[in-house]
């Protein structure tokens, strides 16, 4: 049996199990535990997936067409504090509004492309190591975004600008259970739920798809039929940038409302998640999703279980989500990495 099937078996009955023990044993712990698994978990859940999902989303292009970008976390942390940092600089004395917090969401896509656009440059024009290159986003936004905090507000965090609306839908918001969950959310939820089965079906179902695949596989091949392997990794790079931008500008405008530079910053390792995420579902965009949901469902449960009073300590309880990853990890089984996964290609190598 597979293993991811094998993981998917176990979770599901791991949570049968607890719900049903809960259910028995409403007093305790686990039973208020159980009690709070609701409509608003699953929201926060699918808020939680946002930047994990978009950043696994965007490695599967890079990597798909050759390209490793592990600088995910990086364009994250980036993207995150410049959408904070337009939009307050932006909204002035008077404060921030929905038009200022949406220019400052499209300031941090376009942040993300360029950085991303940088890293593809030094990578395919200059053939740096990309392992290397990658750490070298990541670090460089991590030293580069609490130093610009202290610029601009004299402190590592940013005050408060309010977050994006949610956008509701008539009516279907009204549903039982579904409707607040999926009719009545912030708008980058929508978009990822979007972009999971446009990504599938950009890379299953259109040219630029298959070329990005063949690009990672046999980019000799794609030269040969007259298809510039440069230009489609820059691209396949870029789209890793922009979807990386969208989970940066999520987290900080569509959930925190602030930028919050201390330690690893509030990306706090979602963009390694994102890693994991996309090598868990083996490239495949759903699978991506369904891995980064576990993962942000995880991280809504440890902050449930520290709401309900679980008697464990609070850190021990903090680092469920990260144990997750390690056992993933450890179980997942074989990856398939794309072959000219990190090769440098030249058109006319032999």
């Amino acid at each position: 049996m597979n293993s991811r099937v094998r993981i998917a078996g176990f979770s599901i009955g791991s949570a049968i199990v607890i719900g049903v023990l809960g259910f028995l044993f409403p007093g305790s712990a686990l039973g208020r535990l159980v009690g709070t698994i609701d409509g608003s978990y699953v929201s926060a859940a699918l808020r939680y997936t946002v930047p994990i999902g978009f950043a696994a989303l965007g490695g599967i292009f890079a990597e798909k067409s050759g390209v490793i970008n592990i600088g995910l976390e990086g364009l994250l942390i980036i993207s995150a504090f410049i959408g904070i940092a337009v939009a307050d600089t932006m909204a002035g004395s008077a404060g921030a509004t929905q038009t200022t917090l949406w220019l400052g969401f499209f300031a941090a896509v376009l942040a993300s492309t360029l950085f991303a656009l940088l890293f593809a440059i030094v990578c395919i024009e200059f053939k740096a190591d990309q392992i290397i290159a990658g750490l070298a986003v990541w670090l460089i936004a991590l030293g580069l975004a609490p130093f610009g905090s202290k610029i601009i507000w004299g402190r590592v965090n940013s005050p408060s600008v309010g977050t994006l609306n949610n956008w509701q839908i008539p009516l279907l918001a009204d549903i039982p259970v579904v409707g607040p969950i999926l009719f009545d959310a912030n708008p980058v939820v929508y978009m990822l739920l979007a972009a999971v089965p446009l990504t599938w079906f950009v890379l299953n179902e259109t040219a630029f798809g298959r070329w990005v695949k063949a690009s990672g596989e046999n980019p000799m091949a794609l030269d040969t039929v007259g298809v510039d392997v440069r230009r489609v990794r820059y691209a396949s790079v870029l789209l890793s940038g922009v979807l990386a931008g969208i989970g940066g500008a999520g987290l900080s405008l569509g959930q925190a409302g602030l930028f919050n530079g201390s330690g690893t910053t509030m990306v706090d390792g979602r963009g390694w998640i994102g890693i994991t995420a996309f090598l868990f579902g083996n490239y495949n965009p759903l699978g991506a999703f369904g891995a980064s949901f576990l993962f942000a469902s995880l991280d809504a449960l440890q902050i449930r279980l520290q709401q309900v009073g679980f008697q464990l300590p609070n850190e021990l309880i903090g680092i469920i989500p990260y144990v997750t990853v390690i056992v993933v990890l450890a179980f997942v089984g074989r990856t398939r990495i794309p072959d000219a996964a990190g090769e440098h290609y030249e058109s006319g190598e032999e």
